[in-house]
């Protein structure tokens, strides 16, 4: 079956469209990407910009162009020889407005009675016959319901209102619009009684912390879970997919969220029944040396592993004893250490938003257990604190219930005898119990990882992406070779990224701040005197907004406000969501203004930016390439092939110009090699360079294996051939810079002459000068002269 070589993320949405994709076609074409890569496709909620809240499986969303735009969209690309890509959602789907969302409509109609009851995973039992619904402000605003009549069918009114229910009426609750069963309401009828005789009950939103009945995606209420393990379930929300392949619009897929299935691996065998076995890759976020099962029928994740990678083999390992002291003085001489942090982290959502979960675990393994009141769910909420992955496919992965388990008895030694009985019910792969609890430890290790610890560990910000370790704060270049050599052996179709529409910071923000590590010192002077100038009172959140800002300088005023406001609350220290601190946010807006505002501010900020941009675009074009280069299947996202200096979401999903990206593309196909300046334009040659190389000489890519380097500035070097496709990327450029340069530094690429297809300089093959080769650009990519460039 065909796989990708390449490919180009785009966010498809009402503001570009699948038109718009078309129109784009030529243009990833000629940067050379080998597939298109689409975002979530299916209708979604009305106003969705990111499309994972699905409300109808049996077709593309009209506002992002439908099932014609698609068809024209794909067609598009396969006459230009890309591949199609496409993301799906398998595991929940949007209910934030029940009346477009018909299944979930029908279950708040009928109750039990609705064909779609099952497709959800409900507690009818717990909510005492109904289905919980969080949305009242508190229990007393339940007086705010209305009943509706609904125009008569076939009447001049009967468009206002689409014809979702059976009844007649409707409830509403501001903008709420909900069911009314048959047979439960005449006009007139009390509102709060009519509600009482329903198969859902509204509540207030704080209660869905411990006493929603219903699965979620994570902790949000406006995404509910599916039962894809169920065949009428998984047939009907893959309606449309199956088309895509039978109709040979799709050529792969990529799979959202697989952990919350009950049995991602089973799915997988249905997903390659329903694609005829193409190109599939799942979001797996990968823990260290964790392995997915062999036996499953993926060709891989969607590359958060190679991302951490390639960030610690561009971070000086020299720079962590300072900037830990740094990090120890700003919470006031209390070192922070990672993993007692995210345990601490991952209890609280097990303790607090996530709590429903645990107690449906509860209720699920109190019935086997001799075990009763408090002790079992403590004892779950301890197990998925200690949890040290995402999540088991039992039986593979059953020794991390067991480390999990020691490390529970030590942090909580009372519960020792609740644990041990647990575990036998735990590791059964057939015990409901069991997976249940593989569903759920994914959501705390989520939540309490990625949107919260993330946000409270912050002496250097570019180490909390999405799929690393923290803890974990360089690495060396041989390493690095053993983690991208294992790469080409057990997934050589993987997709590497260093972008995504989930990342926490655009790559070219981490990579400015990697640069940091080379300069903890200063950085230290600089954030002591920010401090004094624009003080917070949270010190752990002042460097992580200093980094933000420095970061991803120039950023715009309201980008920075918006971002502060969601990495504050994620980190909940000194304000959350649910509780802003309106005084501490004031002054964190404050801060944020300083910085352009405050001449003296101003001066320090423009100082670190200057100092750290140009090793920061060295840390760029070297990571870029890199990753475009090294085994797997490199994706690009959206713009990315320019600077991208985004933020969390939704700043990284902001629209991208690709007029620009046009006319600098063609000025380099012109003869065009950009200087290293804040237009980017130097890492699109490097970004087109590549791609159009592994593409067009894929023989070129079959191998891996490092290359040495000798003189005093080889530790400066990243080198590999890939089987006739040699990179060279400089690393920490400060220090290379403060030696001198390369001086003698030689990389022997064999006797062949070569040619550099960045810059199309040619060399005679042998020991190479690195100052020479990489005199213009910190990276080269070369091949055997005489070879197609």
């Amino acid at each position: 079956m065909k796989k990708p070589i390449s490919t180009y993320r785009v966010q498809v949405r009402e503001s570009f469209d699948l038109d718009q994709v078309t129109a784009l076609v030529d243009y990833v074409r000629d940067l050379g990407a080998d597939w298109i890569y689409l975002s979530p496709l299916l209708e979604a909620e009305p106003g969705s910009d990111h499309g994972y809240d699905v409300v109808d499986h049996a077709r593309v969303d009209p506002t992002r162009g439908g099932d014609a735009g698609l068809e024209r969209a794909a067609r598009a690309a396969h006459e230009a020889g890309l591949g199609v890509l496409i993301d799906i959602v398998p595991n929940h789907v949007g209910v934030a407005t029940p009346s477009v969302m018909k299944w979930w409509w029908d279950v708040l109609e009928k109750g039990r009675e609705s064909r779609y009851a099952e497709a959800f995973d409900i507690d009818w039992d717990f909510g005492g016959g109904k289905l919980r619904i969080p949305i009242l402000g508190s229990d007393d605003d339940i007086s705010a319901l209305k009943l509706v009549e609904l125009p008569i069918s076939g009447s001049a009114d009967a468009s206002i209102l689409p014809e979702v229910g059976d009844s007649g009426f409707e409830l509403h609750y501001y903008d709420h619009r909900l069911p009314v069963a048959a047979g439960t309401a005449e006009a007139g009828d009390d509102p709060v009684e009519v509600h009482s005789r329903q198969n859902y009950e509204l509540i207030d939103w704080r209660r869905a912390d411990y006493d929603l009945n219903y699965r979620r995606f994570f902790a949000v209420n406006t995404l509910a879970a599916i039962r894809v393990e169920l065949p009428a379930v998984f047939d009907e929300s893959h309606a449309a997919i199956r088309g895509w392949f039978e109709d040979g619009i799709a050529d792969g897929l990529r799979v959202d969220h697989p952990d919350g299935l009950l049995d991602p691996g089973g799915y997988l065998d249905d997903l390659a029944r329903v694609t005829g076995g193409r190109y599939v890759l799942i979001e797996k976020i990968l823990e260290g040396d964790e392995v997915m099962p062999t036996e499953w029928k993926t060709d891989g994740t969607t590359g958060y592993d190679a991302l951490a990678d390639i960030d610690r083999v561009l971070i000086d390992p020299a720079g962590e004893a300072p900037l830990t002291a740094l990090d120890t003085r700003l919470r006031d001489g209390e070192a922070v250490d990672w993993h007692e942090l995210i345990h601490d982290t991952k209890r609280s959502i097990a303790d607090g938003i996530l709590h429903s979960e645990v107690l449906r675990l509860d209720r699920v393994a109190a019935h086997e257990s001799s075990e009763r009141g408090d002790a079992v769910a403590d004892a779950i909420g301890e197990l998925l604190a200690c949890f040290p992955v995402y999540r088991s496919y039992l039986p593979f992965g059953v020794d991390h219930l067991h480390e999990a388990a020691e490390l529970a008895k030590k942090h909580r030694p009372d519960l020792a005898t609740t644990i041990d009985e647990l575990i036998p019910l735990l590791s059964d792969p057939e015990n409901a119990a069991a997976q249940r609890f593989q569903q759920t430890s994914g959501m705390v290790m989520a939540k309490g990882v990625e949107d919260t610890a993330f946000y409270r560990y912050t002496k250097l910000t570019s180490l909390t992406e999405v799929g690393a370790d923290p803890s974990e704060f360089a690495i060396p270049v041989d390493e690095f070779h053993v983690r991208a050599a294992r790469r080409q052996e057990n997934y050589p179709h993987s997709m590497t990224t260093l972008s995504t529409h989930d990342t926490k910071r655009g790559e070219d923000v981490r990579a400015r701040i990697d640069a940091i590590a080379e300069i903890p010192g200063e950085w230290d002077a600089a954030v002591t005197e920010l401090r004094a100038l624009a003080p917070l009172g949270d010190g752990p959140l002042e460097n992580l907004i200093w980094q933000a800002i420095v970061g991803s300088w120039p950023a715009s005023r309201e980008r920075l406000h918006a971002y502060v406001e969601k990495a504050s609350r994620e980190a909940g220290d000194s304000t959350a969501w649910t509780a802003p601190d309106e005084e501490f946010e004031k002054r964190m807006h404050a801060l944020v203004d300083s910085a352009f505002d405050d001449p003296r501010v101003g001066s320090i900020v423009t100082g670190l930016v200057e100092r750290l941009s140009t090793p920061g675009w060295s840390n760029s074009l070297s990571a870029k390439l890199v990753q475009l280069t090294a085994p797997g299947v490199p994706d690009v996202y959206q713009g990315s092939e320019l600077w991208e200096t985004s933020l969390v979401d939704p700043d990284n999903r902001r629209a991208v110009d690709f007029v620009l990206r046009r006319r600098l593309l063609a000025d380099i196909d012109g003869g065009a090699k950009p200087a290293i300046d804040e237009t980017g334009a130097a890492k699109l040659l490097v970004t087109s360079a590549a791609l159009r190389l592994r593409r067009d000489r894929p023989e070129l890519f079959e191998d891996y294996s490092p290359i040495t380097t000798s003189g005093v500035a080889a530790e400066h070097l990243i080198a590999f051939d890939r089987g006739g496709a040699i990179t060279l990327a400089t690393r920490l450029p400060v220090g290379l810079a403060a030696r001198g340069g390369w001086a003698d530094a030689t990389v022997d690429i064999g006797s062949a002459p070569v040619v550099d297809v960045i810059t199309g300089r040619r060399y005679q093959g042998g020991e190479l000068s690195l100052a020479e080769v990489l005199a213009d650009y910190p990276t080269a990519l070369l091949v055997e002269d005489g070879g197609k460039p």
